[in-house]
């Protein structure tokens, strides 16, 4: 584990108290390191984008109107990429009048939102473990509007914009998630 990442994990502790939240959290990192992976990009820049994205969730009372505006002041200390930070700050398209124009804002709005459908997806298994859940499945629950309602289905979309489909998505979330499934909760 990275200095940096150490130094991020104690950041995120500071700032979220929340475990479901906390979980939220590493798992957008996962998602985020696979990403990167898959766009040959630093895996540690974006797993840290997508660990610290919420990180002034608590501050702001998860306000959709401030959620994210805080978030620059307090990552300054990991000295994070400005990409990272825009794509931080661009997540909660509520706070921020800014488009999501690069990939990392559209992998990062996509991958932190697609972990909620995941979750609940897993959920309804037998057995609740995310590693038995087939990516058809997420992709079916996508289209039902009711499952997971508060789930932006158009945010998770935007893995359509940086060339990956719902499907390849959803696989590649499981596949990111499985193996930290029970730190996950799961």
């Amino acid at each position: 584990m990275s200095n940096r990442r150490n130094r991020a994990l104690e950041l995120l502790h500071q700032h979220i108290k929340n475990p479901k939240m906390i979980a939220h959290c590493l798992a957008s990192e996962a998602v985020m390191r696979k990403l990167a992976i898959h766009f040959r990009q630093d895996e540690d820049d974006w797993g840290l984008c997508g660990l610290m994205h919420d990180i002034d969730v608590e501050i702001t009372n998860a306000d959709p109107l401030v959620h994210g505006t805080l978030s620059r002041s307090i990552l300054q200390p990991l000295e994070m990429t400005e990409n990272a930070i825009e794509a931080i700050e661009r997540h909660n398209e509520m706070s921020s009048d800014m488009p999501r124009d690069k990939i990392i804002h559209h992998a990062l709005a996509a991958a932190e939102t697609i972990t909620g459908l995941v979750f609940a997806t897993a959920m309804v298994y037998p057995d609740k473990k995310i590693s038995s859940v087939k990516a058809k499945s997420v992709v079916k629950r996508m289209k039902e509007k009711l499952f997971a309602a508060s789930v932006k289905r158009e945010n998770i979309m935007e893995c359509e914009l940086i060339g990956i489909s719902i499907s390849d998505f959803a696989l590649m979330t499981i596949d990111a998630l499985s193996p930290i499934q029970e730190e996950l909760g799961f």
